[in-house]
């Protein structure tokens, strides 16, 4: 009977908290979305004919992928692809701890926190998260491996 309180407490807590995970962060992921408080913030006061030239300025595409790499052991790495060059680059190399709906990236060499993140979403397919007291920082990633 108190394990069943204690399981129906838990799932009552995670469904209201809004974080739905039903996947593993462990994994390859692309950058697919990323969208900035300063977007949200200069889209909201444009006129019609400034969005309609903002559309045109999203229509060009880079040959430029942002691949996160999260491994088991508890660390990652970020690196960039561009499509003319046969290897990545790297650029950061990082730890993590995932607890609950937080995501905290942690220096390498230190173990100091350098970013608290928020995830919204963890899926089979799909991750998204936000900065910890920026809800308009949003990114969301798309499994690749």
């Amino acid at each position: 009977m108190r394990t069943f309180l204690l399981a129906t407490l838990t799932t009552l807590i995670i469904t209201t908290s809004g974080f739905t995970q039903s996947g593993s962060i462990t994994g390859t992921w692309q950058i697919t979305e990323e969208k900035t408080c300063f977007l949200e913030q200069v889209q909201s006061e444009e006129s019609d004919t400034e969005k309609e030239l903002l559309q045109g300025f999203g229509q060009t595409r880079t040959s430029v992928a942002r691949i996160i790499r999260f491994k088991s052991n508890g660390t990652g790495e970020e690196s960039i692809f561009n499509t003319d060059r046969r290897r990545g680059e790297k650029l950061r190399e990082f730890k993590y701890s995932l607890t609950g709906d937080q995501l905290l990236l942690l220096d390498k060499k230190s173990g100091l926190m350098t970013q608290k993140l928020i995830i919204e979403e963890l899926s089979a397919g799909t991750l998204r998260f936000h900065l910890d007291g920026k809800e308009c920082e949003i990114k969301s990633l798309t499994k690749i491996r």
